[in-house]
């Protein structure tokens, strides 16, 4: 007979009361360990993205040219796929004259997300020369599915700032955008 079988001949199977030598008790603990386990472990996997350190980004400053005038911001430069795929990601504010310029070695054409990021932001696509060619506002998401932010067209570089900025700035499309790296990241 295999150890099952005698195992529940002897009672161990939930009989009541259980045979002298089951030790249900164990086996109760055994069981929630392993649960409590697997629930701790699930919501570590979670946090693990979070609890990722950000990568450092490099620093400048990028001049907006609209039909009214010239803002000037002070923003984050993210250049390598690391940097692109944080962002502002998990950032509970963004100062008033800041952002995030996102570069690109060559044309690109895929869109952005917002998974994670905690605060609405406009975006703007820009081409080699630095033209606008289009904006959206953007807005959080807690869980997938997120949705993706395209602009419908090639570009070389886009700029992130709090939401309704661009507004205020009279930023549109065919406007300029100049950036100027004052430190690369590191």
């Amino acid at each position: 007979m295999g150890s099952r079988a005698a195992w529940a001949t002897r009672g161990c199977s939930g009989a009541r009361p259980p045979a002298p030598d089951c030790n249900t008790s164990a086996v109760r603990v055994f069981l929630v360990s392993l649960l409590a386990g697997a629930v701790f472990a699930a919501g570590a996997a979670g946090t693990i993205h979070r609890g990722a350190a950000a990568p450092t980004f490099g620093r400048g400053t990028a001049t907006l040219s609209t039909s009214t005038g010239n803002v000037v911001l002070s923003v984050e430069i993210a250049s390598t796929d690391r940097q692109r795929q944080r962002g502002l990601m998990l950032r509970r504010s963004l100062g008033a004259k800041a952002g995030m310029v996102f570069t690109y070695a060559g044309p690109t054409s895929g869109g952005f997300w917002m998974k994670n990021t905690l605060i609405p932001l406009d975006i703007a696509f820009y081409d080699v020369r630095g033209r606008i060619l289009r904006t959206l506002r953007m807005q959080p998401c807690k869980a997938d599915p997120c949705p993706i932010y395209s602009p419908g067209v090639s570009y070389r570089g886009a700029l992130e700032v709090n939401a309704g900025s661009f507004r205020r700035w009279g930023v549109s499309r065919g406007d300029r955008l100049t950036v100027r790296a004052a430190t690369p990241a590191g």
